[in-house]
C-alpha cells in the first residue's frame, strides 16, 4: 500500500483506549487486508501501531489515546503520513517480551500484591496480535484495579527458521508482534512502590532490601515509627543501593545495632520485626545466656557457629550475598565489661572477644546484622559500641501520647472488627489516662479490661459457671478499662498516687495570702517546666517552720503539674538504709524521672534524710554530695524535671551550700493572725456561728505563731468534747501552743539582742581577717547558741 495521509484525534471512548490500538473508520481500512500501520512523524522518525476499525470512525481520522500520543509526540489535528505493513510470523513474532510496570497515576498507588502470572495472562488477552517497539509506552488496565503504565522494556524474537532441542531461537529485536505462546515478564520501575508477585517478574524484583509487605500495623508494632526511621537511615539506607554503588563509594554497611530502654517498651518485639521486614535470611536469634556453656571453648564456638552461614555466603557470593541477621537478646548477659566479672575462668571476656572478632576482625564481614537488646546499656563492653560494631545505638523509650494510641488500637483490632468493643470507649482518651505506660503495660491494660467483661458473665455459686449467652453478651466497656487502670495495671514509671493520697488526705486550706502566694509561685515554676527551652531542670526549695504544710504544698504543686511521672523521695521509705543504700535509691529515682518527657520530684524533709541532728552535729556527707549533684545535672535532651525539695532548717541547708543548688526558695508561713485563724476555722465548719463569733471576739489583737499541722490536730482534739465545753477546750489549747511558740520566738529574738551586742564587739577586729572572726566564734559560751545565730535572724526578719 502507498503512503496516505489522515488527521490525528482522540480517542472516541476510554474503553477504546484500553484496547492501546489506532482507531479508524472501517470505511477507511479493512482488518482483513492489514491489521498494523507505520505513522512517519517526521521526515525521519516512524512507529508502528495496531489499527482497530469501527463504524462510527469520522472518515479521514485516526484516534490516539494519551500515551501513545506522548510516546510518539503527535498533537491533535496533526497530518500524518502512514502505510501498512506486515510482519513475517516465522521471524517476528514475540518470544519474550519483559514489561517495566508502575502506577499510571502515582496517586492511585496502592499496598496491593499483584500477581505477574495472571497480569501476563490478561496481558497477552488483551493485547492478542499486536504489535510492540522497545520503549513504547502504554496503558494497562489490571482486572479493574488501578491503571498501570507499561514500557516495553526488552523484546525478543523466536526466529523459526533457526530450531534448537526443537525450540525456535530467540534474538533481541525491535519491534515485534504479540503471540499466544509469548513469554511475558514483568518488573517494576525504579523507585515504583508497586507489589509484584508470581514468578512472572524478572529478577530485579527479588533484589530489594525491603519487603513489599512491611506494614506496622499487621506487625503488631505502635509508638516506634521515630526509632524505625532513625534505623533506616543509619542501617538500610546504604543496603537499598546495588552493591556496585557501594563498591564504587567504597564504604561498608552498619553491621550492629543496640536498642536500650526499659522492659517492655518493645525493643525484643522491634528486633524480631526488623527481620521481616527486610528480604534477608531467617534471622538466628539468641538469648543470652543460651551462649554460656560450662565447658572450656564451647561458648565461644557458639559464637562461631552463629556466623558460619554468613561466612560461607560471603565467600560463594561476594558482594552478591544475602543480609544474614543476628539478634542477641540480653546480650548484657554475655559481653559484660571485660574484666568486671569475678573469677578465674574468664568465659565472659572470651565470648566478648570472639563476638568482635567475628563482627569487625581481620576477616571482616559485610553481609551480616549484630541487633543486640538489653535494659543495663551500661554494664556492656565498651569495645562492642564504637562505630564498626554496634554502631547504632537507638534508646527505645516510653511511648508518647500518638505511640500509646497506636498501641491500643493494635490490642483493640480484633475486638472491633468482632463488635467486643463497646461505643463507649474511647481510644483517644485511654492514650491520654495511660501516661507513662510501656507496650508491655498497656497490653496488659487491655487484657486486664477483657477479664473484667468476661468475669460479669460468669454465676459464681457452688460451682463456676458461664452464662449460655456469653458469647452475644460479652463486650467490653469503658468501665473495665477504667476498673483496669484503678485496680489491676500500674506503671512502672507512673506516679505515686497512693502517696500523694495521705499528704493531701485534708486538702489544702488557702487561709491567707501567704498560702497563695506560694501556690502562685508554685504554677509560675510549673509553667517554667513545661514551656522553658532553656531550663529544663528547674529546682525549687519549700523551707518554713515545723507543721507549716510544706509537704501538702509540694504535693499539691505537683498533682497540679500533672506531669506523666512524680514520685516522692521521703525519708520514712529510707528508715535503716545506709548512707550508700539511700544513695543509690536517691539515684533511682532521679534516673527514672530521666525516661519521662515530664517529671517531678519531691525531696521531702532534706534534713531527715542528711541525718541531720543539732546535737553535735552530724550529718551524711555521702547523700548530701549525691543530692548536690544530683540537683545540678539537667536531663537528658528533650526531657524536662521539677524537683521540689522541703526543710524545716534553711540555715542548716545554707551551712551546708545545698540551698544555692535550688532554683527558687519559697518561704512557707506559720499562722500569725487571727484572721488568718478563723479562715481556717470557716473552712472545717467545726464551730457553730455564735461559736465562731466567740472565737473571733477573744482572739482578736491576739499573737499567734502556730503551724496548720499542729492547728488542724487541736481542732480534731476539740471535736471530740461535748458542745458546750468545746470551744473552751479549744481556746486553752490554742493558748498553750500559740504561747508556746510565741515564748521561743522571744527567747530567739532575745538571742539576737545578744549576737548583736557581740558583733559590735568586735566590728573593728572582723576587718582584719577570718582568724579574729573565728576567735570570735570560739568565745560563744554554747554551741547551740553558734548554731542558733543565723536562724535567730532570719527567723526574726521574716
Amino acid at each position: 500500500m502507498a503512503k496516505a495521509t489522515m488527521k490525528a484525534v482522540k480517542c472516541p471512548t476510554d474503553d477504546l483506549s484500553y484496547t492501546n490500538r489506532v482507531i479508524v473508520s472501517d470505511k477507511d481500512f479493512d482488518e482483513k487486508t492489514g491489521s498494523h500501520v507505520k505513522i512517519y512523524t517526521s521526515p525521519s522518525r516512524s512507529f508502528v501501531f495496531t489499527i482497530k476499525a469501527i463504524p462510527r470512525m469520522t472518515q479521514g481520522t485516526m484516534g490516539f489515546n494519551l500515551p501513545q500520543r506522548k510516546w510518539a509526540l503527535i498533537s491533535l489535528n496533526q497530518e500524518l503520513t502512514f502505510k501498512s505493513v506486515t510482519f513475517n510470523p516465522r521471524t517476528e513474532s514475540i518470544g519474550t517480551i519483559t514489561l517495566e510496570v508502575d502506577f499510571l497515576q502515582q496517586r492511585m498507588a496502592n499496598s496491593d500484591p499483584y500477581d505477574t502470572e495472571k497480569m501476563a495472562q490478561e496481558f497477552l488477552m488483551q493485547f492478542a496480535t499486536q504489535a510492540f517497539t522497545v520503549d513504547q509506552f502504554l496503558a494497562f488496565n489490571f482486572a479493574e484495579k488501578k491503571m498501570l503504565g507499561v514500557v516495553i522494556k526488552e523484546v525478543e524474537a523466536s526466529d523459526f527458521t533457526q530450531m534448537k532441542d526443537g525450540a525456535p531461537t530467540l534474538k533481541k529485536s525491535n519491534m515485534g508482534v504479540l503471540t499466544p505462546n509469548t513469554i511475558v515478564l514483568f518488573e517494576k520501575a525504579e523507585n515504583s512502590t508497586l507489589h509484584l508477585t508470581g514468578k512472572a517478574k524478572t529478577k530485579q524484583a527479588h533484589t530489594s532490601i525491603i519487603n513489599p509487605d512491611w506494614n506496622f500495623q499487621k506487625m503488631g508494632i505502635g509508638g516506634l515509627d521515630n526509632e524505625f526511621s532513625a534505623i533506616f537511615r543509619r542501617a538500610f539506607a546504604s543496603r537499598v543501593f546495588p552493591p556496585e554503588v557501594i563498591e564504587q563509594l567504597g564504604m561498608k554497611h552498619v553491621k550492629g545495632i543496640l536498642l536500650f530502654g526499659p522492659p517492655g517498651n518493645g525493643k525484643t518485639l522491634m528486633a524480631r520485626q526488623i527481620g521481616n521486614m527486610l528480604n534477608a535470611r531467617e534471622p538466628k536469634i539468641v538469648n543470652g545466656p543460651q551462649i554460656l556453656d560450662k565447658y572450656v571453648g564451647e561458648s565461644e564456638a557458639k559464637i562461631r557457629n552463629l556466623f558460619k552461614d554468613a561466612e560461607e555466603e560471603e565467600k560463594r557470593c561476594g558482594l552478591h550475598s544475602g543480609l544474614h541477621i543476628i539478634i542477641f537478646d540480653e546480650i548484657d548477659s554475655i559481653c559484660k565489661s571485660r574484666g568486671s566479672v569475678a573469677g578465674n575462668t574468664g568465659v565472659h571476656d572470651t565470648v566478648v572477644n570472639q563476638l568482635l572478632a567475628k563482627i569487625d576482625g581481620v576477616e571482616q564481614l559485610n553481609n551480616i546484622l549484630v541487633i543486640g537488646m538489653t535494659n543495663r546499656k551500661d554494664m556492656i563492653d565498651e569495645a562492642l559500641l564504637r562505630p564498626g560494631r554496634l554502631e547504632v545505638q537507638m534508646e527505645i523509650g516510653l511511648p508518647d501520647e500518638k505511640g500509646r494510641l497506636q498501641i491500643l488500637q493494635i490490642h483493640t483490632t480484633t475486638m472491633r472488627e468482632n463488635n467486643k468493643l463497646a461505643p463507649d470507649v474511647n481510644i483517644a482518651e485511654l492514650a491520654v489516662l495511660t501516661k507513662n505506660f510501656s507496650g508491655a503495660e498497656i497490653e496488659g491494660l487491655v487484657r486486664s479490661a477483657q477479664s473484667t467483661a468476661m468475669n460479669r458473665l460468669i454465676k459464681a455459686t457452688s460451682k463456676v459457671e458461664v452464662d449460655s449467652e456469653a458469647m452475644d453478651k460479652l463486650c467490653v466497656t469503658k468501665l473495665d478499662f477504667i476498673h483496669a487502670l484503678e485496680n489491676d495495671i500500674k506503671p512502672a514509671f507512673g506516679s505515686s498516687k497512693n502517696e500523694f493520697e495521705k499528704y493531701l488526705s485534708n486538702g489544702i486550706i488557702n487561709w491567707g495570702d501567704p498560702v497563695s502566694r506560694v501556690m502562685e509561685d508554685g504554677n509560675l515554676l510549673i509553667a517554667q517546666a513545661k514551656a522553658s527551652q532553656t531550663t529544663p531542670l528547674v529546682t525549687v526549695l519549700l523551707e518554713g517552720p515545723p507543721g507549716s504544710g510544706k509537704t501538702s504544698l509540694a504535693a499539691t504543686i505537683a498533682k497540679t503539674a500533672d506531669f506523666p511521672f512524680i514520685k516522692i523521695c521521703s525519708p520514712e521509705n529510707m528508715i535503716g538504709f545506709t548512707e550508700t543504700a539511700k544513695c543509690q535509691a536517691i539515684k533511682k529515682i532521679f534516673d527514672d524521672a530521666y525516661k519521662s518527657p515530664l517529671s517531678c520530684v519531691i525531696i521531702d524533709d532534706i534534713e531527715r534524710l542528711l541525718d541531720y541532728v543539732p546535737i553535735g552535729p552530724r550529718f551524711s556527707n555521702l547523700v548530701l554530695q549525691a543530692l548536690l549533684v544530683l540537683l545540678k545535672i539537667p536531663p537528658p535532651h528533650g526531657r524536662k524535671l521539677l524537683v521540689i525539695g522541703t526543710t524545716s532548717r534553711k540555715d542548716v541547708l545554707k551551712e551546708m551550700e545545698m540551698a544555692s543548688t535550688f532554683s527558687a526558695i519559697v518561704h512557707v508561713s506559720n499562722i500569725s493572725t487571727a484572721d488568718h485563724l478563723m479562715c481556717v476555722l470557716d473552712n472545717t465548719e467545726l464551730f457553730n456561728k455564735e461559736e465562731m463569733q466567740t472565737l473571733q471576739r477573744k482572739t482578736a489583737g491576739k499573737k499567734l505563731w502556730i503551724g496548720i499541722k499542729k492547728l488542724l490536730v487541736l481542732m480534731e482534739m476539740a471535736r471530740q468534747i461535748e458542745d458546750s465545753h468545746r470551744i473552751l477546750k479549744f481556746l486553752c489549747l490554742l493558748e498553750e501552743e500559740a504561747m508556746l511558740d510565741i515564748l521561743v520566738l522571744r527567747i530567739m529574738l532575745h538571742w539576737r539582742w545578744i549576737c548583736r551586742e557581740w558583733v559590735m564587739h568586735i566590728s573593728e577586729p572582723l576587718f582584719f581577717g577570718r582568724t579574729n572572726e573565728q576567735q570570735w566564734c570560739d568565745k560563744l559560751p554554747l554551741q547551740q547558741v553558734r548554731v542558733s545565730f543565723v536562724s535567730v535572724l532570719e527567723m526574726t526578719i521574716t
